[in-house]
C-alpha cells in the first residue's frame, strides 16, 4: 500500500479557523477551494487570505520538485560511483 502525505494548511481568523487538508494530487483543486472561500460573503475568509494561502501551496510545490530533483540527481551520482 503507498503511503502519501497529506498537506495541512491553516489559518485563524478572531473565532473561525479555516483548516485545509490536501495532498500533492490535489493541490490544484485547494487552490480552486481558497478561491471559492474568498468570493463567499458569508466567511471572513478574503482575497488577500486566498493569496497569502496559495502563495504558500505554489511555494511547497516548488520546494518540493527541486527537493525531488536534486534526490534523483543524488541517487544518479551515488549509481555512477558503482
Amino acid at each position: 500500500m503507498s503511503q502519501q502525505d497529506i498537506n495541512v494548511l491553516a489559518l485563524v481568523k478572531g473565532t473561525e479557523r479555516y483548516v485545509f487538508l490536501f495532498d500533492d494530487d490535489n493541490r490544484a483543486e485547494a487552490l480552486r477551494v481558497l478561491g471559492r472561500y474568498a468570493s463567499r460573503g458569508d466567511l471572513s475568509f478574503s482575497w488577500y487570505d486566498a493569496a497569502v494561502l496559495s502563495q504558500k501551496i505554489r511555494q511547497d510545490t516548488r520546494e518540493t520538485q527541486s527537493s525531488n530533483r536534486m534526490g534523483r540527481q543524488e541517487t544518479l551520482d551515488i549509481d555512477e560511483l558503482f
